[in-house]
């Protein structure tokens, strides 16, 4: 692979609008739930959740500004949640507490291949566009949000926010997660399109968009694109689709996870990090990878967040 040097300077300012919940992660090689069955697992951690939260940190561990929009219950959880943004180097001063609703908590079952989820969601729904206000948007290089499906309340609005901020000169991306109610509004993600820059999936989620089993048959469907596409492989690494419809895939850097809870939250990070450095195609998908693969080497999503001197030394190593 391309070994890519990161730069040690501070790069950019990025607005992360989204979910906040606790994780209550379960790691173990035979931990999904039977009826009337009882399973051990081996280890046990609450740990800071959310996607939007995870990739969040993860810019903060490489070195970015991050602010946070988000809403809270006011509760133990919700005050973890700020603690733990405080603490790994997030502004946590657009964060709503309410006293109304509870924060948001998922459960996962996490082995060394892959993870199940079950989802309260509390406040995770909550954000509201009254939340990101213009003058948050004119600080910013960089606005992402993760979970489009989960964040109810703000979905009508993403398009309305990414024109607005594109028109401020600050570049877009955002994550699907996964849509619990199956039914993926493909017209929705393609209206969202039209201003964003990276539109990160999994491979798994962008196949149900599209109604298919093949990524060749996803690329054909795509609409023309006016920034990129970028699709997590897990194991098997990313591929990129541009204007030109030409995709490139990187493979993955070969470690051997200990939780993937946050791999593709982490990876995200790497992406829109590498973007706003100046990274494109082969250059950032590899740096995109390596923040994906040293995220594995921890419990939970925040549990082992990248740093620029690891990308260095996995992509040198690699070389």
């Amino acid at each position: 692979m391309m070994k890519t040097k990161a730069s040690h300077t501070p790069v950019a300012s990025v607005v992360v609008v989204g979910e906040l919940n606790v994780d209550m992660i379960l790691t173990g090689e035979d931990i999904v739930p039977e009826w009337n069955r009882e399973k051990i697992a081996n280890q046990f951690e609450i740990v800071l959740g959310s996607s939007s939260a995870i990739t969040a940190c993860a810019l903060a561990s490489l070195g970015v500004e991050v602010t946070f929009v988000s809403v809270v219950g006011a509760d133990y959880f919700g005050e973890f949640c700020i603690q733990e943004l405080q603490r790994m180097g997030v502004n946590t001063d657009h964060i709503h507490i309410r006293s109304d609703i509870k924060t948001g908590v998922t459960l996962s079952f996490s082995t060394s291949s892959d993870r199940g989820l079950v989802t309260y969601p509390g406040s995770i729904p909550c954000v509201t566009p009254d939340m990101v206000p213009e003058s948050l948007l004119r600080e910013a290089d960089h606005l992402h949000f993760g979970s489009y499906y989960l964040q109810d309340q703000m979905r009508e609005h993403w398009s309305t926010l990414f024109a607005q901020a594109q028109q401020l000169g600050v570049s877009t991306s955002f994550d699907t997660g996964w849509d619990i109610r199956n039914l993926w509004d493909r017209s929705g993600i393609e209206q969202l399109l039209t201003y964003t820059n990276l539109f990160i999936p999994s491979e798994e989620e962008i196949l149900h968009i599209y109604n298919t089993s093949h990524m060749e048959e996803v690329i054909t469907k795509l609409p023309d694109l006016v920034g990129d596409v970028i699709v997590k492989l897990g194991s098997q690494g990313s591929l990129l689709v541009d204007a030109t419809k030409q995709p490139l895939t990187i493979r993955s850097y070969p470690v051997t996870p200990i939780d993937t809870t946050g791999a593709g939250d982490c990876f995200n990070a790497g992406i829109i990090y590498g973007y706003l450095q100046g990274y494109r195609r082969a250059t950032l998908l590899e740096f995109a990878n390596a923040c994906g693969a040293l995220s594995t080497q921890g419990v939970g999503g925040t549990g082992a967040l990248p740093t620029l001197q690891q990308i260095d030394r996995i992509q040198m190593s690699h070389s």
